[in-house]
């Protein structure tokens, strides 16, 4: 499947790594997922999520819309939002920066011999009374992280030209 592209001189790395991108995913916890449904309607949602390697998982209810959309297509958008700190977010409204990609997505059954790995740290996130009707959402992040204000100082995201960035995932 094709990636969305950005051209112009205005969007670069601006130094940004993808290393440094994926540090900023793993410290996070909170994305927005956005999927079609069958009538190709867009849908999106919040989710908290873990990642492990270069891979972020979800916990869903197996019989939920999110799992069913995602099941049938495979392919999301996402985007993280990356909180920003200090006494600046206290006194001026400071939006998060944020990251967004384009990714396949794969719905795998909570209890599966290859997923254990990853259960284990989605356990914090799925009470105990709910796991025998939960599925985990594999995202695997395709072509290139498009950021916003990720790595750069607060009065600096101003700056709409410098504060964003395309670096490959």
């Amino acid at each position: 499947m094709p990636t969305e592209t950005i051209h112009g001189p205005d969007v670069g790395t601006n130094g940004l790594t993808s290393d440094q991108v994926w540090h900023a995913i793993e410290k996070a916890s909170f994305a927005v997922l956005s999927e079609v449904n069958a009538a190709g309607e867009p849908r999106s949602s919040g989710v908290v999520y873990k990642t492990v390697g270069h891979r972020m998982f979800v916990a869903v209810g197996s019989d939920s819309w999110k799992a069913k959309h995602i099941a049938a297509h495979g392919r999301i958008a996402v985007t993280v939002t990356v909180r920003r700190g200090g006494l600046l977010t206290l006194v001026f409204p400071i939006p998060p920066a944020t990251v967004s990609f384009q990714a396949t997505a794969t719905v795998r059954a909570l209890g599966a011999p290859e997923n254990r790995a990853i259960e284990k740290k989605l356990t914090p996130l799925v009470p105990p009374e709910v796991r025998a009707e939960t599925s985990i959402i594999e995202i695997v992040p395709e072509g290139a992280f498009l950021t916003y204000g990720v790595g750069m100082p607060l009065m600096k995201m101003r700056d709409t030209k410098a504060a964003r960035a395309r670096v490959p995932v």
